[in-house]
């Protein structure tokens, strides 16, 4: 199931840039807000990496980029969630994301399931062996697998959802 889409890449010294990135930093901040409500809603949903997927697939990497880091910051700074010992790999595994969306959605130039899930694939893989490496445990590092399964799901079909959604503008 693919379809057509407009995909951009803007440049740091577009404006466009920054108000896209402010919108998608906004659904990060919300999103793991209203995550955090439930028991392990983090863990089990993985929020924080959600608007960055749409924003590197629709807008490239610069947008996902500023996205992917700010989020967690931001998030951080406010709420204090995530926790700084986490910090490192939660900006990390969302930079994998920002760079493998974009590169994904640049080789596939559409909104396909398949992308999507070589994009989710792609930095879970990347990044769980980067925290298995950080942490020296494999059963933290496989964390996002054997809990955070509904989030990456929900990543892929809601993910594909959105863009498909936004396709056209």
């Amino acid at each position: 199931m693919a379809t057509i889409a407009k995909l951009y890449s803007y440049e740091f010294s577009s404006v466009k840039t920054y108000l896209f990135a402010t919108l998608f930093i906004a659904g990060n901040i919300i999103f793991p807000q209203l995550a955090h409500l439930i028991p392990l809603g983090g863990p089990t949903f993985l929020p924080i990496y959600f608007f960055t997927l749409i924003a590197a697939y629709k807008y490239g990497i610069k947008v996902g980029l500023l996205t992917a880091l700010l989020s967690p910051l931001v998030n951080s700074l406010l709420f204090g969630m995530p926790a700084l010992a986490a910090l490192p790999i939660i900006l990390i595994k969302s930079s994998l994301l920002a760079t493998a969306a974009a590169l994904v959605a640049n080789y596939f130039s559409k909104v396909s399931l398949v992308a999507i899930f070589v994009a989710i694939l792609t930095y879970q893989v990347v990044g769980t062996g980067v925290e298995w490496i950080l942490t020296r445990s494999f059963s933290l590092a496989f964390q996002d697998f054997s809990i955070g399964y509904p989030g990456m799901l929900i990543q892929l079909f809601g993910g594909f959802a959105l863009l498909k959604a936004i396709e056209k503008i």
